[in-house]
């Protein structure tokens, strides 16, 4: 029998769940397409503006030296100013420099328009997981956050096949098919930006979506889980960078970018080696690892919030994600495209773990907002650098072997020490969460 407590959370998140997931998961599909559809339209693009392997890691990369420039001051920003406006801005900006994609005709200029991009899209991905944070307690936070990321891999599931579609227009209006990949799904973000401002509240207190009693309840264990937060202790912005479990954590997930990014840049190039098969049907034989790819992130972060566990839920799968990408480079084609679907599905299946974890230890304010981006900025190191070396072992080896090798043994390093780094943070964190919920009562009361 439910308690009227549990009656009005259920019913509260299940508002907030409805009005703000489906939005956010549709900005983020967006934004991740955008990011990405490069490794689909190189299919054609190299060829065109005759780039290398290593040429084109090195545009891919280039995205990822701004974005981590400006991660931290972006989501710094985004606390000061609300979610609303500066989500909006981020959109239009990044809409703007996608569709310029378009236009390129040199290296060069690809090189400078991914800094473009890079720059314009800083500060979405952490901002809108520290927004998350604020509407989402403890206890609803990894479910959330593996809906939410299930929009990245909905981008590969849906946008790797739209891409390669849109590479078949390929001459109409004497208009290459990656530049109509790259103009056609630039312009969503733009419009999107300003439904963001109509659409996106700042604060659980201006949801007109909720009533009184529900912005009470919420707003009473949002804040209450704050208290508990080691923000109290120093508000100084100087925390940021002096934190030495925001390091590990960004450490962490440094190493499963590994994965994320170093497959996700390269896969459909890689398969098409291995298939030799048309561009429409290698964006398909891509898309389908981020199928199972949603599948476990769900899972994986509902069950890791109903058992209130973290450590093994986070570090077991990122270990078996780089064991199963090593193991599939000495297996038959069928057999090896198997395993790199579950290796790419328990590698993304981690992901809303680690920001529960991340989430619980930073709790509120700026400070967390500015931790988040640091940690999301110290990843995308893998971003800037990966695709570079990928290429480059590509073009001196004419293989990915080496690299995926690199790849595998930098997601185990990351399992053990996620395993590690949520057992001594988010163990803690659990343990004052149940005491608090003991008590809670009291402060809906209140």
């Amino acid at each position: 029998m439910l308690s009227q407590i549990d009656i009005a959370e259920k019913k509260t998140m299940g508002v907030v769940t409805r009005k703000l997931l489906p939005f956010l998961m549709l900005l983020y599909l967006i934004a991740y397409l955008d990011r990405s559809n490069i490794s689909v339209a190189a299919l054609q693009m190299n060829a065109d503006l005759g780039l290398s392997a290593r040429m084109y890691g090195i545009g891919a990369g280039l995205f990822y030296v701004t974005y981590i420039i400006f991660e931290v001051p972006s989501n710094i920003i985004l606390a000061r100013v609300g979610a609303r406006r500066w989500i909006a801005r981020i959109m239009v900006s990044w809409g703007i420099v996608a569709v310029g994609m378009a236009f390129i005709n040199t290296a060069e200029q690809l090189y400078g328009m991914r800094l473009l991009l890079g720059a314009a899209e800083a500060g979405f991905t952490p901002g809108i997981i520290y927004y998350l944070s604020q509407w989402f307690p403890s206890d609803h936070r990894a479910r959330a956050m593996s809906l939410f990321y299930i929009a990245a891999a909905l981008a590969s599931v849906v946008g790797l096949p739209i891409s390669g579609a849109l590479l078949e227009m390929h001459g109409i209006l004497g208009f290459a098919g990656w530049r109509w990949l790259y103009f056609i799904e630039g312009l969503p973000a733009i419009v999107l930006g300003f439904v963001v401002l109509k659409y996106l509240p700042d604060t659980i207190e201006r949801a007109g979506w909720l009533d009184n009693a529900q912005k009470q309840w919420l707003s009473g264990r949002i804040n209450a889980e704050s208290r508990l937060s080691t923000e109290k202790k120093d508000k100084s912005w100087r925390r940021i960078f002096a934190d030495p479990k925001v390091w590990i954590l960004s450490l962490v997930w440094l190493l499963q970018a590994f994965g994320t990014i170093g497959v996700t840049l390269f896969l459909p190039q890689i398969l098409k080696g291995v298939s030799g098969g048309t561009d429409l049907v290698v964006s398909l034989l891509s898309g389908l690892p981020f199928v199972f790819a949603c599948l476990f992130m769900y899972l994986n972060g509902r069950h890791s919030d109903r058992m209130k566990e973290r450590r093994f839920h986070l570090g077991l799968p990122l270990f078996f994600s780089g064991v199963l990408l090593i193991v599939c480079l000495y297996t038959g084609t069928t057999a090896a495209y198997i395993l790199l679907i579950l290796s790419v599905a328990l590698n993304w299946s981690v992901t809303p773990v680690f920001w529960a974890v991340t989430t619980e230890y930073l709790s509120s304010g700026p400070v967390a907002a500015g931790s988040i981006g640091l940690i999301n900025a110290t990843a995308n190191i893998a971003g800037a650098t990966l695709p570079l070396v990928m290429g480059h072992i590509r073009d001196l080896t004419g293989n990915y072997n080496i690299a995926l090798w690199i790849v595998g043994v930098a997601l185990m390093l990351g399992g053990v020490l996620g395993f590690v780094t949520a057992r001594m943070i988010a163990g803690r964190k659990m343990e004052q969460f149940n005491r608090l919920s003991v008590d809670h009562s009291g402060v809906d009361n209140a």
